[in-house]
């Protein structure tokens, strides 16, 4: 009774770790899919020094998107003095209704904020699709040792 429950599960196993590891393949895929039409590029010249790598470079994969919102990170903070979009919309509620230079200040850090989180989302994605693979990877392994064990037993 043990072998067959160990065969059955065995077998479970390695039918469901191909198709994580499929579906991790698909993930980054679209992922990649979905950057490329984006056609974001890394400028050839001028990125800070942790991303000298990726100059000229297209961004393709959730790492590099990762990279890129860092560097859209850093132009916000020049352009805010270091404050965020809540912090602005805050003061310009309190202080500068009518201040157009607030507003815009506004409006460039809510759309700095929107496109890193939309970057980190495919960075995000990235990652779960490359643990989907990992564990399917390992899904395989243990369903070939149950069989293996349930073969032994029998």
């Amino acid at each position: 009774m043990t072998a067959l429950v160990l065969a059955a599960a065995g077998a479970l196993l390695l039918a469901a770790g191909p198709l994580m590891i499929a579906q991790g393949i698909r993930g980054r895929l679209t992922v990649t899919h979905e950057l490329t039409t984006q056609r974001i590029a890394f400028p050839p010249r001028g990125l800070p020094a942790p991303l000298t790598r990726y100059a000229d470079a297209s961004v393709r994969t959730g790492t590099q998107a990762r990279a890129y919102s860092d560097l859209i990170a850093q132009h916000v903070a020049q352009a805010t003095g270091g404050r965020t979009y809540s912090q602005i919309a805050q003061e310009c509620m309190t202080n500068g209704r009518d201040d157009e230079r607030l507003k815009q200040l506004r409006q460039t850090a809510f759309m700095g904020e929107t496109l890193r989180g939309a970057l980190l989302g495919a960075y995000q994605a990235w990652q779960v699709s490359a643990l989907v693979i990992g564990l399917g990877g390992i899904v395989v392994l243990v369903g070939a040792a149950f069989l293996a064990l349930a073969a032994h037993l029998s």
